[in-house]
């Protein structure tokens, strides 16, 4: 890239294809309409078969779109998962490593089985889904590994141990990624969204006391809303960011700032 040939095509996704984990609702919906309205085709993968709405907005934009149901805690499938998209597509272009669950309780109370779960889907299906797709895109000689990361990649949190965990360690498997695939024209990079109002927070905004605290220490003074992570998923995912590699950009409204 240079001066001379710098264009706002970069940010352009024609022709790519993507995979996006929990991409039917919530921050996962934006990420995968973003991409579709930025060219790519689409590979959602979904616990659950509730994928009506993001369909109809993906197809709005006249991208081609596959939804594939899988558990991601059953490493079985993770395979099945690349395997599938490659089947149908002929490629991976994008991993957005989306998927995600929280189990809330008190340190001193919190249950093993919550742990296990938690990690089970947040950090390990990351990793070999990862993998997975890496070995795809080495022998492309290309790819994007988007990661999502969190506050809690950075701070400790209450009452979330596991999630806190396992986000702290999808910020260092990021990195870890970076280091070895870099030569091979591969970026991962992670996305840290600030509070973002979906279902996984509505607990949290319901309770009058803790949004208050939220929303006193954010300086843009709002919850993030997931369009206000639609931008940064399509230009990480582009030729825009080649030379940004191991990197966990916030998108929070100032919150690390405050």
């Amino acid at each position: 890239m240079t001066l001379e040939n710098f264009s706002l095509d970069f940010f352009s996704l024609a022709g790519k294809v993507a995979i996006v984990t929990g991409g039917n609702t919530g921050l996962g919906q934006g990420y995968a309409v973003a991409l579709a309205k930025a060219g790519a085709d689409l590979f959602v993968v979904t616990y659950g078969t509730d994928w009506d709405e993001t369909k109809e907005l993906i197809e709005e934009t006249g991208q081609k779109v596959t939804f594939y149901q899988a558990d991601l805690s059953n490493r079985d499938s993770i395979k099945q998962v690349v395997d599938t998209c490659v089947n149908t597509f002929g490629k991976v272009d994008i991993l957005v490593n989306n998927a995600g669950t929280i189990r809330r309780s008190p340190l001193l109370e919190y249950k093993s089985e919550d742990w296990d779960a938690v990690m089970e889907i947040n950090l390990n299906s990351v990793y070999f889904l990862s993998q997975e797709v890496a070995k795809v895109m080495a022998k492309q000689g290309n790819g994007k590994i988007i990661n999502i990361a969190s506050m809690l990649s950075f701070q400790g949190g209450k009452f979330v141990p596991s999630y806190t965990a396992s986000k702290h360690a999808v910020a260092g498997i990021t990195k870890a990624f970076a280091n070895e695939l870099g030569e091979k024209n591969i970026q991962i990079n992670a996305i840290a969204p600030g509070y973002v109002a979906t279902n996984n927070t509505a607990p949290i905004r319901a309770d009058e006391k803790r949004n208050a605290e939220i929303l006193a220490r954010i300086p843009a003074g709002r919850w993030a809303q997931p369009a206000d992570l639609m931008g940064v998923v399509v230009f990480l995912a582009s030729q825009a960011s080649d030379y940004m590699n191991g990197h966990i950009l916030a998108i929070d409204g100032g919150w690390l700032a405050r």
